[in-house]
């Protein structure tokens, strides 16, 4: 065999470079080439360091890559921590941020940390190494913190530092625009010096990561400016919806005012826009209409409770609620003239709460309208009215003919009531106070003589469903004169004495009436009975005398009505024993000798007349009627 040609110690070297040997390799094979071998360790620390810089870069490249598909700022800022320890190889990395407010930096993330203290620490601008970092805009590094006299040492940090355990610390600013966002930080817990290659590569990282973190804040910022559009987008829809909905309730309002609609329409109208039940009251609590009402009808009073919300709305100016009811008081300036109440809405929206109100507003202009309409009527009324009482055989047809194209048919049944007021100068106000007490029920009103004189329809009007018109239905004059009495005084403010008369139908009747129900009246205030309000068969045998009709025999039937049929049945003479007891003064010696009978006998029969008409038959009052009856009854029998 040929002998193996003896190699070259350079070759060898270049041969072991090649295969990617290691130093120990190279150092045992330079000996026999000292110069060769030297030069052949540099070449291979040069790859190396090749080597591992492509490393590194490979790293950042990859790094800058995650960095820019992250969208989230903590994803951004972990990532950035856990990278530069990677880099480094590192044990701790750790990342603080300014705080604009506190005028100092914070810890905001750590990787690697195990010391709550540390993952705590806020340092002021030029404090320790982060502190510096953060002040010059320029990076340092320190092979061992504790002992290194450049930086402001602090009781806090240094206590911080010394709880993690750190040694070696690099920091380096995250710059963008050459305005300071926050230090990065690479940390070992042994000591250990930054190589320039580590603090631009830390550095390289920081640019990156500062570019990340604006986008990651940009787009931050970019989804709170698009949720608070998204926000006021809806706000603005809401409020064009609402404006446009109120438009249309206007609208819907404003056409049924100018129309001439009723209340009843605009209760209706309010119902159907809220979704709710709506009554509408008189200032009394009396319910004049409602909409879609799930219960109760015509003429139900309100609830106990509706006066007192009614004047906190008046008072407060706006609706107010209680219990899931809502209730508007109606004004005209301070004038009470009614109040709205909603059902079936415990909350409204403060668009749906001006709705209501404006729906009160409504209201108050059709009630002053219908108001004025029923004054200025009520004038032209008055006038007829005047001449029925002055002048009533002048034209009799002429009087029903007006009556009736002013929609009162004087040939029905009315009642006629005389009012007066006490009070000095009240005349006007009780005139006022007739016109609002006729309002929406039908009747005439106007000032005469001394007082008022008001004409009531006795029953309501065919097909009417005015819960009010039905208040005078199937009334006698006594119970409307006390009811017209009562609301007179609480509307004047001052005792309204009221006498009345009818049911009469016709010119002549309605006149006769008329003066049956003054005299009435004028009995009354003699009697001293003001704020009262009777007719003449109230009054007993002075409504006898006073009565136009003088019914004497429903006088004497209602005075000695049990006695006659007491008689009638069982054939006894009561009658004829209390008439003669009265005849004899009262002398029962005398009265059985009138009789005939024993005296045993009168005191049984009297006994009987206590049980048929009461305990009270023998006093003064009663006794005078008694008599009159008596007297009466033989002139008519």
């Amino acid at each position: 065999m040929p002998e193996e040609t003896e190699i070259h110690p350079a070759e060898r070297l270049l041969r072991l470079l090649a295969g990617g040997a290691s130093a120990e390799e190279l150092g045992e094979a330079g000996a026999a080439a000292p110069g060769s071998g030297a030069l052949a360790l540099r070449v291979h620390r040069t790859l190396a360091q090749h080597r591992r810089r492509e490393a590194q870069l490979t790293a950042l490249f990859d790094t800058a890559t995650d960095l820019a598909a992250s969208r989230d700022l903590d994803a951004v800022l972990q990532a950035i921590v856990r990278r530069a320890r990677l880099l480094l190889g590192t044990e701790l990395a750790y990342l603080t941020l300014p705080d604009e407010e506190a005028g100092d930096t914070y810890m905001r993330v750590t990787d690697g940390s195990v010391s709550p203290l540390f993952q705590t620490l806020r340092l002021e601008l030029g404090e320790g190494l982060g502190g510096l970092v953060a002040q010059t805009a320029r990076p340092y590094a320190t092979p061992d913190y504790r002992t290194d006299a450049r930086f402001h040492h602090t009781r806090n940090i240094d206590a911080g530092v010394l709880d993690e355990g750190l040694v070696a610390i690099l920091g380096v600013p995250l710059l963008l625009e050459k305005q300071v966002i926050g230090v990065l930080f690479a940390a070992d817990r042994n000591p250990r010096p930054f190589s320039p290659d580590e603090v631009a590569l830390l550095c390289t990282l920081a640019a990156h990561a500062a570019i990340a973190i604006d986008t990651a804040r940009a787009l931050d910022d970019t989804r709170a400016a698009l949720a608070d559009l998204a926000a006021a987008n809806a706000v603005i829809r809401a409020h064009s919806a609402a404006m446009q909905r109120a438009e249309e309730a206007h609208d819907r309002l404003t056409d049924l005012v100018l129309r001439g609609g009723e209340v009843p329409a605009v209760a209706e109208a309010v119902s159907a826009l809220l979704g709710g039940g709506i009554a509408v009251l008189d200032p009394d609590g009396q319910r004049l209409a409602e909409g879609a009402r799930e219960a109760g009808g015509a003429g139900e009073t309100a609830e106990p409770d509706v006066s007192a919300l009614v004047a906190e709305s008046r008072a407060a100016g706006r609706a107010v609620e209680a219990d899931g009811r809502w209730v508007c008081a109606v004004l005209a300036g301070q004038e009470l003239l009614g109040s709205l109440v909603l059902t079936g809405r415990p909350k409204l929206e403060d668009a749906d709460r001006r709705l209501f109100e404006r729906a009160g507003v409504v209201t108050a202009l059709l009630l002053l309208l219908r108001r004025s309409v029923a004054e200025a009527e009520n004038r032209v009324r008055g006038e007829l009215l005047t001449d029925l009482l002055d002048s009533p055989q002048r034209d009799p047809a002429g009087l029903l003919q007006r009556g009736l194209r002013l929609g009162i048919d004087l040939r029905r049944p009315h009642v006629l009531l005389a009012a007066r007021v006490g009070a000095a100068g009240a005349r006007g106000r009780l005139a006022s106070a007739a016109t609002r007490l006729l309002f929406g029920r039908g009747g005439i009103s106007a000032e005469h003589g001394e007082g008022v004189v008001l004409v009531l329809p006795a029953e309501a009007e065919p097909g009417s469903g005015s819960s009010a018109a039905s208040l005078w239905s199937a009334s006698s004059a006594s119970s409307v004169a006390a009811g017209a009495a009562a609301q007179l005084t609480q509307l004047t403010g001052a005792p309204v004495t009221v006498g009345a008369a009818g049911p009469a139908g016709g010119i002549a009747e309605l006149a006769a009436a008329h003066a049956e129900a003054l005299r009435t009246l004028r009995a009354l205030c003699a009697l001293g009975r003001e704020g009262d309000g009777a007719c003449a068969t109230d009054l007993g045998f002075l409504g006898v005398l006073l009565g136009e009709g003088h019914d004497v025999r429903g006088f004497v039937q209602e005075t000695l009505g049990p006695l006659l049929a007491y008689d009638d049945r069982r054939g006894t003479e009561l009658v004829h024993t209390l008439d003669a007891y009265f005849a004899c003064g009262g002398s029962l010696t005398r009265a059985k000798d009138a009789l005939h009978v024993h005296v045993n006998t009168v005191v049984q029969r009297l006994d009987r007349v206590e049980a048929l008409l009461g305990p009270d038959w023998n006093h003064p009052e009663r006794a005078l009627e008694l008599q009159l009856a008596l007297r009466l009854h033989l002139l008519t029998s």
